[in-house]
């Protein structure tokens, strides 16, 4: 096999069609922030009882995925695995530009953008949202420097390897702070569960590998490179088995919320009496983006099946935090456990809920700023290989 030769992302026609394409979206986003900062989240379809609404699926999606897509130089770098090596340094790239997408969405949609400075230099150390404040901006420090040592020639491997212990380590931290948000906000039996922070870990994995593989193979085929399939169905498998915790995880919490009689309201409303949160959970999210991926790339292991694996994976992964997210919010606080509230604002009632286009447009925005981002990553610095083929990846199986 060659020595692996890094090389930037040429501006071909396809590449400037791309960047185009992402600044139109990126631009509506912008017009759809000024729209709801002029006339108020009353125009999107937010209200005081869904205050989390589609851009936060979106910003989660990709705060999530942003820890998984460290996966692949986790996995060269922590365990050795020499195969994976040459995509290290774009691995660490695009997890810090999802997240960058990810937490642009979330300034944006809280309202005040103004007063982030404020929300970085005073912290609350009784507020999960303080300590993931700290996660996400250690994350930049530490994958930034993990991609810096990787760059840099003659630097010892072990110091290589230290920096991808350290990113590993608090990419779980993240991923565990995010999962938290929710997993600690016991007044929504939606939410009331500990186990969702190794369930968020799972998808993070699942998450970042799919889009991993989606974007690189773009990138790749933008720029004539090549991609062998070997390789390719090695994670497209690695990728099958991280769908499966997800699943896993998913029916642990719900078997223990059954079991819990304090949860068996919330959970018949997820899984039989929701409408379309329990259409969403059943047809989209187990079948669709769980089964479907699976079958596709443990019994019929392609180029294609993964590829498409990889794009049931993100849709069901949307609609996963969709039901979790929006879903934990619909169903009914119960602010009085053991009582009944003969009068009240909204009591007993599961609210409604309908996304609007600016809401859409704010979501796709982030997305694109990601995808912007690793475009000009790529396009500055040495972080894609010239050449993936079968010939020119170890076998390290």
């Amino acid at each position: 096999m060659d020595r692996t030769i890094y090389r930037e992302l040429k501006a071909t026609p396809s590449v400037w069609m791309a960047a185009i394409l992402l600044l139109a979206f990126i631009g509506a986003a912008g017009l759809s922030v000024l729209t709801i900062e002029h006339h108020g989240h009353i125009i999107t379809g937010m209200n005081n009882q869904i205050v989390w609404g589609l851009p936060h699926v979106f910003a989660i999606f990709l705060i999530v995925a942003a820890s998984g897509a460290l996966n692949v130089a986790s996995i060269a770098s922590v365990f050795g695995k020499k195969a994976y090596k040459p995509m290290s340094r774009f691995s660490a790239l695009l997890s810090i530009a999802l997240l960058l997408g990810g937490l642009a969405v979330l300034v944006l949609d809280l309202g005040r953008p103004d007063r982030l400075l404020i929300a970085m230099t005073t912290y609350n150390f009784t507020s999960i949202f303080a300590w993931n404040m700290l996660l996400y901006n250690g994350f930049f420090v530490i994958v930034g420097v993990y991609i810096a040592v990787q760059m840099i020639k003659g630097l010892s491997p072990k110091v290589v390897k230290t920096a991808g212990i350290a990113a590993f380590v608090w990419r779980l931290a993240l991923t565990t702070g995010t999962g938290s948000i929710f997993g600690w906000l016991v007044a929504r039996p939606g939410y009331d569960a500990a186990i969702m922070a190794p369930l968020f870990i799972a998808m993070s994995f699942a998450f970042g590998l799919a889009a991993f593989l989606l974007i690189t193979l773009t990138l790749f085929k933008m720029s004539d490179r090549n991609f062998g399939d070997v390789l390719l169905k090695r994670m497209g498998s690695l990728m099958g088995v991280f769908v499966g915790a997800v699943l896993y995880f998913t029916a642990v919490q719900h078997l223990t919320n059954i079991y819990a009689t304090e949860h068996a309201g919330v959970e018949r409303f997820f899984l039989l009496e929701g409408g379309v949160y329990t259409t969403l959970f059943w047809l989209v999210q187990v079948i669709l983006g769980g089964l479907i991926p699976m079958a596709l790339v443990f019994l019929r292991p392609s180029r294609t099946s993964t590829i498409w694996a990889s794009i049931l994976v993100i849709i069901g992964g949307f609609a996963q935090l969709y039901i979790i997210i929006i879903g934990g919010q619909a169903y009914p606080l119960d602010i009085f456990p053991g009582y009944e509230v003969l009068e009240g604002f909204n009591e007993g009632v599961i609210n409604a809920y309908t996304p609007s286009l600016y809401e859409l447009a704010l979501g796709l925005g982030g997305v694109a700023v990601a995808l912007f981002v690793a475009g000009i990553g790529a396009k500055i610095l040495r972080v894609l290989p010239t050449n993936l083929s079968d010939a020119n990846v170890p076998d390290d199986s």
